[in-house]
This record gives C-alpha cells, sequence and structure tokens, in this order.
C-alpha cells in the first residue's frame, strides 16, 4: 500500500508499502522522487529477478532520485554514476497535477543509453512540463549493462525487462493514489527503451500492464543466448567470478570489453563490430520468447496502441561526434545490409557520397528500418512518424533529438547542443507534447493510421504532414529481413 502523506488517497498493491511525502511546485505539480518498487538488487539478489521491497516506518521523504544503476559515463563530461550513492536503484518518480484526484492518463517512460547506460534522474527527462499538461508522469531505473542484460549461468536473463515489468506493476498497484488511472497507461520510450517497448509487447508476462505504447527509435540488436555466453566468457576472462566482483569492476570490465575488443573488430564479432554493442536483449524463449517483429506479426500485442517512428537522420550525432569516422561503407554493406542494397540505394539515391550513404545505412539497420518493419508487423491500431526537423547542419534530425521535445524541457544542455538553440524549437516541442498526450488521453496523435502498404507516417518538422511512406525506398530493401537474432 502505497499512502499520500495526509491520508487524503490510497492506493493498493497487495503488499504493504507505507507513507510518501511529496513536493509541489508554483505549478501545482507534484512531484514524488526515489519510492523504492523493489530491493536494491545486489548482494544475496544480485543477478536475481527483482523482489518487493520491505515497508518502511513513518513518512518517506520522496524528495530526491534514488541511485543511478552501475554504468561508466556516456561520453565526456555526462553525470556519472557514484558507488558511494548506494545500491538502492530500483525506485520509482511520480509527477502529478492532482494528487487528490482520479481517473488521469498515465505516461511511463523507459530511459534509454545503447543498453549501458541511463537513469530516471537526467533533468532531459524531468516530467513536470508533461504533468502540467494534465496528466500522471512516471519514470523508474532498471539495470542496465551486465547487471541487466548479461548472460550468467543458472540467473535469470533479460533482469532488466524484469525490472521494468516489476516498476509497471508498482503503476498498476499505486498510481490511483496519485490521481492516475491504472487503465490508462501508455509506456513511452526511446533508443533502449523503444527496444524495451518493442520487447514488452512481445512478453507475456507484460500483458494487460499497458494499453497504449510509443516507441520512440527502436533499435534492430538482438541477440541469441549464444551470443551473450560469447560476452560473458570474454568477461569473465578478464573478471573472474561475476556474482563477487564489486558493480565497479564490472562496469570497468564490461566497457574495456565494448570499446576495446567489439567496436571494430569485424573479423570477431561481426554485426556488433560496427554498432559497438556488449549487451543487448536476449531472445532466451522465456523472458522474452521470440523477437518482436516476429511476436507482433504472430498476433502479441495486437490489444496495444502503438505509435512507433524515427529520426530522419539517425546516425548522424553518432558520426559526427566521432570525427566523421567509419568502418568503411564497403563492409558495412557487406556485413549489414540485404543482397543488392547497395544498387538499389544509388539507383534512388545517384549523388550520394559515400559518406552519406554510410550514414543512411546506419541509419537504416540500427533504427529506421527497424521502427518501419515494426510498424509492419503490429496486428493493432498502428500510427507510424518520422522527425525531418533538422535544425542543426552537424547534427541534423538525429539520434535523441526527439527527447527534449517530447519532454519540452528545451532548455536542457543536450536540447540545445542537437538544435542549436534553434528558434523552432519551442514549437516542434509543442508539436511532440500535444501529440504524445492526445494518444494517452484519447488513443488518437492527431494523424491517419498506418497500415502496411500505404505506410501512412506522420512527418515533424516546423509545418508538419502527412505522407505514405516518406522512406519508401529503405522500406523496399530492408522489408525482407526480419532483424533476426544475432547469433
Amino acid at each position: 500500500m502505497i499512502r499520500i502523506d495526509g491520508g487524503r488517497v490510497r492506493g493498493t498493491t497487495g503488499q504493504d508499502g507505507g507513507r510518501v511525502r511529496g513536493t509541489t511546485g508554483q505549478d501545482g505539480v507534484t512531484v514524488f522522487k526515489g519510492i523504492p518498487f523493489a530491493k536494491a538488487p545486489f548482494g544475496p539478489l544480485r543477478f536475481a529477478a527483482p523482489v518487493p521491497p520491505d515497508p518502511w516506518d513513518g513518512v518517506l521523504a520522496a524528495d530526491r532520485f534514488g541511485p543511478r544503476p552501475p554504468q561508466a559515463p556516456m561520453m565526456p563530461g555526462a553525470p556519472s554514476w557514484n558507488p558511494d550513492d548506494g545500491l538502492d536503484i530500483l525506485t520509482v518518480n511520480v509527477w502529478t497535477p492532482d494528487a487528490g484526484g482520479s481517473g488521469l492518463p498515465v505516461m511511463v517512460w523507459i530511459y534509454g543509453g545503447a543498453f549501458r547506460f541511463g537513469s530516471a534522474d537526467l533533468p532531459l527527462h524531468d516530467g513536470g512540463r508533461l504533468a502540467g499538461q494534465g496528466v500522471v508522469v512516471v519514470t523508474f531505473n532498471y539495470r542496465v549493462g551486465f547487471e541487466g542484460f548479461g548472460h550468467v549461468p543458472g540467473a535469470p536473463g533479460n533482469r532488466a525487462f524484469l525490472d521494468q515489468v516489476a516498476a509497471l506493476r508498482w503503476v498498476q498497484g499505486n498510481i490511483a493514489a496519485f490521481g492516475g488511472d491504472p487503465g490508462r497507461v501508455t509506456v513511452f520510450g526511446q533508443s533502449a527503451g523503444a527496444v524495451s517497448i518493442a520487447s514488452l509487447l512481445a512478453m507475456p508476462m507484460a500483458d494487460g500492464l499497458f494499453g497504449r505504447a510509443i516507441a520512440q527509435s527502436v533499435c534492430g540488436v538482438y541477440f541469441t543466448p549464444a551470443h551473450a555466453e560469447r560476452v560473458t566468457r570474454e568477461i569473465s576472462g578478464r573478471i573472474g567470478s561475476l556474482r563477487d566482483s564489486a558493480p565497479e569492476e564490472l562496469v570497468a570490465v564490461s566497457e574495456a570489453i565494448a570499446n576495446e575488443d567489439i567496436t571494430g573488430n569485424f573479423a570477431k564479432w561481426g554485426p556488433m563490430g560496427f554498432a559497438g554493442l556488449a549487451f543487448a536483449p536476449v531472445v532466451d524463449g522465456e523472458v522474452l520468447p521470440d523477437t518482436p517483429w516476429n511476436a507482433l506479426a504472430a498476433g502479441a500485442g495486437r490489444d496495444v496502441d502503438l505509435i512507433v517512428g524515427y529520426t530522419r537522420d539517425e546516425y548522424q550525432m553518432v558520426h559526427a561526434m566521432s570525427g566523421g569516422w567509419s568502418a568503411g561503407l564497403a563492409p558495412a554493406m557487406d556485413a549489414l545490409a540485404p543482397s543488392g542494397a547497395e544498387s538499389a540505394y544509388r539507383t534512388t539515391h545517384p549523388d550520394i557520397s559515400d559518406d552519406d550513404l554510410y550514414v543512411r545505412l546506419m541509419s537504416d539497420w540500427m533504427f529506421r528500418m527497424p521502427s518501419a518493419l515494426l510498424a509492419d508487423a503490429h496486428t493493432g491500431t498502428t500510427y507510424a512518424y518520422e522527425l525531418t526537423w533538422a535544425p542543426s547542419p552537424t547534427f541534423k534530425a538525429c539520434h535523441m533529438l526527439d527527447v527534449p521535445l517530447t519532454f519540452g524541457n528545451v532548455s536542457d544542455q543536450m536540447a540545445t547542443m542537437l538544435s542549436g538553440d534553434s528558434p523552432d524549437l519551442p514549437g516542434l516541442s509543442e508539436q511532440f507534447r500535444t501529440a504524445w498526450l492526445g494518444f494517452a488521453t484519447t488513443g488518437d496523435p492527431g494523424w491517419p493510421r498506418y497500415e502496411a502498404g500505404v505506410a501512412t507516417t506522420h512527418l515533424f518538422d516546423v509545418t508538419p504532414s502527412d505522407v505514405d511512406d516518406p522512406e519508401a525506398a529503405s522500406h523496399a530493401i530492408w522489408s525482407k529481413t526480419g532483424f533476426p537474432a544475432i547469433a
């Protein structure tokens, strides 16, 4: 049971909990931070499925975020994990415009971060602006890196997804206490968060936990158990006992494997040499029965309304921040693309440079076409979009540009870096928030539904529009691949 301090509202979870006290701002939105939804997944619970938290006495001052999951900084200067903050990482945060009310739609954010990074405390993910427009916003932490996705003999796989399911069960049991309607839950997320949503749609244990979903830039990388075991062998060879390792030691070794052994090592790691991913969801037949493309085509998630989309220049930020480094167009085409792809690309884009074609190929392989084919596979109500707004000549319409637009946090450092502080930034954010809030509230984002074959897609730009299959050439190239799990 979670009780708002003062006794005005209550919500039951079937387990004991406690009283919580949030903080109300001048905008009237009350935020509750750092509420535990599971015990710390370390010590005897390390690499285990999440376990419900112990109840607490008195009132929990829910006024600061819980500790970040163990991880390295995503990039130089980015916020870093501090082991001294503790390991009670499985916490949830709630923004509500009416803690004493009821029946508000609920939006639950799942962060991205290449399966290695991410936390709910970033200013970019502050839910206050969205909540102020009439929804309850929830964010939470889940395990990342090896703790969340690594193969551990005798332990459940995809522990990050088990954490997400536990958080969504917490929402079902408690969100009414914060003014939310557990029957109107929309999950939304970007990059690895969008992959999480695609995976939850395919997971029987997530059935009934949400009725709508927004997947922003779904990545196409899934591992077989055999590939996940290969990564574990590499890490174990350097660290010894996984269970006895310190979290910071495991993070350091995992980062070294990703950066020194996997990235660029095409002969040994194949496609992962291009992506540099040490961890990804594992199609283990238990937690995750199949890839989302196969599962959705077979009818999984048909009762969940879905928005799925991507940015036009997904890979451009990675390319620009690496100084224009590329693994080479020819080896990338050979390793990643369907047969005949380069000829098809050049027929459609006859004047394209090798560098721009490399960025297009990587954008299609990593995010754009996995998202498009997920829309094709979904047998329920589907909507598609593409962000074509390109405010910066350096980053263009790149990966992550949609995140500050989604939350309305347009003064965030990431927002201004990616947009060049464009005067159009607030207007584009208004477009996103209007669509996402409309979908969460009524199921309608404001444009026509997506039907495979027609592929009507909403283009977010200074002047938005609806067009049929804006990336038809790439769609045709990739439509015969289902992004199978990597062996």
